[in-house]
């Protein structure tokens, strides 16, 4: 489950873009910029159009489906609805195909992305509906009701195999949205193009002649500092990390993202008398989909460094930049070799 933003832009990719306005010109083209709220967070989208056409309205229009059909913050979402009653009709085509794509992801990762967290995550106060611990957690007890094969699902209908199992699609649902978004966009003929929602990112095309979209990795133990900032073109991004939302749990300071196979919270950052001794801090993902690249960037954290590198030595169309603690606290990295730093 990823509730921070882990993202920065580079000044260099949006503050002039939206500076601007309209009158950011490329090659006879013009830039338009427009940014917003929805889903919890912000967004903002750039792109070149020589009909200057605003797509604002368009962009709001279909964060609200989404958002009435995943939000975990919404009683009304069908999501929501599905947690409470076992049973669904999909009546959005957002629902189903965020579930297939889920489940496909929870197969490669072998079950460290899984959106069945939810009771783990109500448990730990780390969900919209508890923001506070239980107190004392039964672990093994709440692990009945985590595991994607409680859920079946078909192209109308979800269940569930008991009622303790819910739903939080949280972890892939912006960066779907980003998908949605840039789709919408393509079918305008819109070429170039940058889409943010929530930290997540789809960028297609330049900025301008010759000049490459760029991003910002934030530093994750000084807040508001770049750590790196990187090219991106024709590709999505996503960030995730347990170093911003963390409490502390029955003594112990725990993150946001949840090992569903264990139970237990990924610290996140190096601490006495843990087993982990080079915790993933932050995992970037680049992939040719934002759901691709948000949903692994949570099951990197849970996987580990070593588990991941593996992973990534399998998966030709991945990218990732990974950022992490040694046994004395120091802040190493890996990339991978496809990454185009400035």
């Amino acid at each position: 489950m990823k509730l921070t933003l882990t993202l920065l832009f580079s000044l260099l990719s949006l503050l002039p873009a939206i500076g601007q306005g309209h009158e950011a010109m490329r090659a006879g083209e013009t830039m338009v910029s427009f940014s917003g709220e929805a889903q919890g967070t912000t967004y903002h989208i750039t792109y070149h159009d020589t009909q200057r056409r605003q797509f604002k309205r368009q962009t709001d229009s279909l964060l609200a489906d989404i958002d009435l059909a995943l939000s975990t913050y919404r009683p009304d979402s069908e999501i929501m609805r599905f947690n409470r009653s076992g049973q669904h009709r999909f009546e959005s085509v957002h629902f189903p195909a965020v579930l297939a794509k889920a489940s496909a992801l929870y197969r490669q990762t072998d079950g460290a992305f899984d959106p069945t967290i939810m009771p783990l995550a109500d448990a730990y106060g780390f969900s919209a509906a508890s923001k506070t611990a239980t107190g004392a957690i039964n672990v093994d007890s709440l692990l009945n009701y985590v595991g994607f094969s409680k859920i079946t699902f078909d192209a109308t209908t979800l269940r569930r195999q008991s009622a303790g199992v819910r739903l939080d699609l949280n972890a892939i649902a912006q960066g779907y949205s980003v998908d949605v978004v840039s789709l919408f966009l393509e079918q305008q003929g819109i070429r170039h193009y940058l889409v943010e929602i929530g930290g997540e990112i789809r960028a297609k095309g330049e900025k301008g002649p010759h000049q490459f979209w760029t991003i910002g990795i934030e530093h994750p133990l000084q807040r508001g500092l770049i750590y790196k900032t990187l090219r991106i073109r024709d590709r999505s991004m996503a960030t995730s990390g347990n170093y911003r939302n963390r409490k502390e749990v029955n003594g112990l300071v725990m993150g946001h993202i949840i090992n569903p196979k264990t139970g237990l919270s990924q610290p996140g950052l190096s601490q006495p008398g843990l087993s982990q001794p080079d915790p993933l801090v932050s995992a970037t993902v680049f992939a040719g989909d934002a759901a691709t690249a948000d949903a692994l960037a949570t099951a990197f954290i849970v996987m580990g460094l070593e588990a991941t590198q593996q992973f990534l030595n399998q998966r030709a169309d991945l990218d990732a930049y990974l950022l992490y603690t040694d046994e004395s606290g120091q802040l190493k990295r890996f990339s991978t070799k496809g990454l185009p730093e400035l």
